[in-house]
């Protein structure tokens, strides 16, 4: 994180990466307000250079959402903030953090959830109706693409069926050591089953000792960490793609897959069922350990989808209905904010 530039350029766009303070130990208490502070001077910079704008929008809920509040406080200027996940259904079992959230939450001019499940929390510490929205995450259908599955397997080098594959940071939250766990619970009815891994971090050498004691070796494939603009090569050959994740607001993963023809087969947490909400699209897990997955991922190749339908699922949950909310909210925001000074 320290190499990032101050100042890139994406699409056209500048971008900017103040710095900030952040100690250890203490570091989660001031995040927001070394945040924020790191912030000003930018902000000031860009009014100065003629750059007057017209509203704050932060994504994250912790530490982002109340540094924006401080922002719009110090500048004047209305802000919104985005939950996603982790944000509200981890942080808040801190008491200070959750505090500083629900403080912001009440300045906001309003306040998005990726999922209902998100929106709820907020609802529960009482912000107005009309400052909630659910605006959920899209999938780019060109980026994810299906891949005629024979040419996909051919292009990662595996030809075996079933192969499932499992996405995400190589930590205990993701549930990859579930995954391992239910291919050795298949194997005896699809002895050709084989999973392959896709990510990296800290559980890596633990999940690979998982392998050996299951007795594995040979049948679950570490690939490391893939580029995004690659992934949809990946979701193409497989049959199944698994969720097992312990939290997640809205994992774009599962509308990865499904827009490559994959059905998944994911944990029943917060915004997942928002997300498979069909049959053609997968299964749903209430259980989460091998066994429940093994059974539901066995369950679902029995009566597996046609992949067209899966991807025309998919298709429903284009980033365009998210930006035209988007925009609308942000030009009703800016509109207010105008009169408000005009007055």
């Amino acid at each position: 994180m320290a190499r990032t530039p101050k100042r890139e350029t994406h699409n056209g766009i500048d971008v900017f990466h103040p710095r900030y303070f952040l100690p250890p130990k203490v570091g989660m208490t001031i995040a927001p307000i070394t945040m924020a502070l790191g912030a000003i001077p930018v902000v000031q910079k860009l009014i100065r250079d003629g750059y007057e704008f017209d509203a704050i929008d932060a994504h994250y809920y912790y530490p982002d959402g109340v540094a924006a509040a401080m922002l719009g406080k110090y500048f004047s200027k209305p802000f919104t903030i985005t939950a996603r996940g982790t944000d509200l259904n981890l942080i808040p079992q801190f008491k200070l953090p959750l505090r500083m959230m629900q403080w912001a939450a009440s300045h906001a001019a309003a306040s998005i959830g990726v999922c209902s499940a998100l929106v709820s929390v907020l609802r529960s510490w009482n912000i107005p109706e009309n400052r909630l929205h659910v605006m959920r995450n899209g999938v780019d259908l060109l980026r994810f693409r299906p891949v005629p599955q024979d040419v996909a397997r051919a292009e990662i080098g595996f030809n075996g069926s079933p192969l499932l594959i499992s996405v995400g940071y190589l930590t205990e939250r993701k549930g990859h050591h579930i995954a391992i766990e239910a291919l050795a619970k298949i194997l005896p009815e699809h002895p050709h089953a084989r999973l392959m891994i896709l990510g990296d971090g800290e559980e890596r050498v633990r999940l690979q000792s998982l392998c050996r004691r299951l007795d594995l070796d040979g049948k679950v494939t570490f690939v490391g960490v893939v580029p995004n603009v690659e992934l949809y090569r990946w979701y193409s050959a497989a049959d199944v793609m698994v969720l097992a994740s312990s939290r997640e607001g809205w994992a774009n993963v599962l509308l990865e897959a499904m827009a490559c023809g994959t059905p998944v087969v994911a944990t029943r947490i917060w915004g997942t069922p928002e997300v498979v909400s069909g049959k053609v699209a997968g299964r749903l897990v209430d259980q989460r350990d091998g066994i429940s997955f093994a059974e539901t991922i066995s369950a679902l190749l029995k009566t597996y989808p046609n992949r067209a339908r899966v991807r025309e699922y998919a298709e429903n949950y284009s980033w365009e209905n998210t930006t035209d909310a988007q925009l609308a909210l942000f030009k009703g925001i800016a509109g207010l904010n105008r009169a408000n000074s005009d007055a």
